[in-house]
């Protein structure tokens, strides 16, 4: 019997080859690829956690892994699907090719609350990012957008 996988995008803590040899001693990297037209950024009631949103005209990176059904289930679980996170289809731009891919995304009732995130949080971003020669500009654009954007809603 053949096993199936699946392709999952990863935008940040998952990106971590520490984080998921815990939590999906399955997955394999496929590699880095970018997600266009979405922004990353950070929501939720108490403490920020990464989303990402459609956003024109900039993209982020992902690395892709090949997951299986157990791995899937397993991320299901961590990222509290379907409550905190959906899943949605996207296209991936990897090694001039187009490549679909399944990513979380905060679920409404969570992504209308902009929200700062954790110092570890973001250290733990950076890592996957460091993990994967992915250059980190993106990360602190969006960390520093969160901030931002709460200083002028505060102002207001």
């Amino acid at each position: 019997m053949r096993k199936s996988f699946k392709i999952y995008a990863a935008y940040a803590s998952n990106m971590s080859l520490q984080q998921m040899a815990q939590r999906c001693p399955f997955a394999r990297v496929i590699g880095v690829g970018e997600l266009e037209d979405y922004k990353l950024t950070f929501k939720g009631i108490r403490k920020g956690i990464a989303t990402i949103e459609p956003c024109q005209g900039t993209s982020i990176p992902v690395v892709l892994w090949r997951i299986t059904e157990k791995c899937e289930k397993a991320l299901d679980r961590f990222e509290d699907f379907p409550k905190v996170y959906r899943k949605e289809q996207v296209t991936i731009k990897f090694q001039n090719h187009i490549v679909e891919a399944m990513v979380y995304v905060m679920t409404d009732k969570y992504c209308n609350f902009l929200s700062k995130p954790t110092p570890y949080y973001i250290e733990m971003i950076q890592q996957a990012y460091d993990d994967h020669g992915i250059i980190r500009d993106g990360l602190f654009n969006a960390v520093q957008d969160v901030y931002r954007e709460l200083a002028i809603r505060k102002n207001a």
